[in-house]
C-alpha cells in the first residue's frame, strides 16, 4: 500500500461521508448488517470502520446484552464516526491496526470489516489476527469490491482522469479500492490464515446520485484520489473534478444517474 493511501484526513472525513457513503457504501453496509445479526452475536469487532456506516446499521439490530467494539487505524475517521452514532453504552471506540489488534484470543464470535481488507499490507497477516482474537466456530465477515470495471462510476472517473494526465494517471481507485478482487486469492489467503471455511458471495447493487457532479466529487475530493490529483497539481482538483462530472454526463445523462456497483461478501469461519 502507498502511504498516500493511508491519508484520510482533513476535509477527507466528512467528504467521504456526505458523498462516498451514500453513493456506494450504504447499500452494502445493510447487507453486512443484515448477515451479522443473523449470526445473533454476543461480542462483535468491527475493524477499518471509517466513518461508521456499518456501525450506525449493525448497532440496532444487535440485543441488548451484546458488546461491539469499534475500530480504526485512523483516528480521524473514528472520530468522525463516533460523531454520527447515537449514544450506546454497548459501544467501544478504539484506535487499532487491524494487523495488530489489542485483543485477547477468543475474545468475540463476529469480526466484521467493510471494505477494509483491500487497504491491509498484508491480508493473511490481518486474517490470521481475526482469527486470533475469534472464539472456537466464530466467524470472520468482510467484503471487498469487484474489479473496477464492475463498478461503472469508479472506472468513468478513472477514465476521464487518464485523459487530463496521461502521462501519469491517477490510479488509486484500480489499484487500492479495486485491487482485490480475484476470488481465488481471496479464499487462498483465508486458508492460509488458518480459516476452516470459506463462502464467497458476489453482489451487485445500483448506485444512485442526484446529478453527474455527486460521484465526481465523491471520488475525487471524498478519496485519497483527491491528494493524487493534488500531487500531479495542486491547482487542478477543481478542473479534474469538472472533467470527471462531465464524462460522467456524456455516458449517464445529466440529470439523476445510476449505475452497477458489485463486491465479493465473505464468510470465513474459524
Amino acid at each position: 500500500m502507498l502511504e498516500a493511501d493511508k491519508l484520510f484526513s482533513g476535509s477527507i472525513p466528512e467528504n467521504y461521508d456526505r458523498y462516498m457513503v451514500p453513493l456506494i457504501f450504504e447499500p452494502f453496509a445493510a447487507d453486512l448488517a443484515r448477515r451479522a445479526a443473523s449470526f445473533s452475536p454476543s461480542a462483535v469487532l468491527e475493524v477499518a470502520a471509517g466513518t461508521g456506516v456499518v456501525t450506525r446499521a449493525l448497532a440496532p439490530r444487535l440485543s441488548p446484552g451484546a458488546s461491539y467494539v469499534v475500530t480504526d487505524l485512523n483516528q480521524p475517521m473514528l472520530d468522525y464516526a463516533a460523531s454520527r452514532q447515537a449514544p450506546d453504552g454497548r459501544i467501544q471506540w478504539r484506535q487499532a491496526d487491524a494487523m495488530a489488534l489489542p485483543f485477547e484470543d477468543a475474545a468475540f464470535d463476529l469480526v466484521c470489516c467493510q471494505f477494509g481488507a483491500m487497504f491491509f499490507p498484508s491480508r493473511p497477516s490481518a486474517y490470521r489476527e481475526a482469527k486470533r482474537v475469534l472464539k472456537p466456530g466464530g466467524r470472520f465477515l468482510f467484503n471487498v469490491w469487484d474489479r473496477i470495471e464492475e463498478n461503472v462510476f469508479a472506472d468513468d472517473v478513472t477514465n476521464a482522469l487518464a485523459r487530463i494526465f496521461p502521462d501519469d494517471p491517477p490510479r488509486f481507485l484500480a489499484r487500492t479500492p479495486h485491487g482485490y478482487h480475484d476470488t481465488a486469492l481471496i479464499r487462498s489467503d483465508l486458508e492460509e490464515a488458518g480459516f476452516a471455511s470459506v463462502a464467497i458471495d458476489t453482489r451487485a447493487e445500483q448506485s444512485h446520485a442526484s446529478s453527474p457532479r455527486i460521484p465526481a466529487v465523491a471520488y475525487c475530493q471524498g478519496t485519497v484520489l483527491r491528494t493524487e490529483i493534488e500531487a500531479r497539481d495542486p491547482g487542478k482538483l477543481d478542473a479534474a473534478t469538472d472533467y470527471a462530472a462531465s464524462a460522467i454526463a456524456q455516458r449517464h445523462g445529466s440529470g439523476a444517474v445510476a449505475a452497477e456497483i458489485q463486491a465479493h461478501v465473505i464468510v470465513a469461519t474459524v
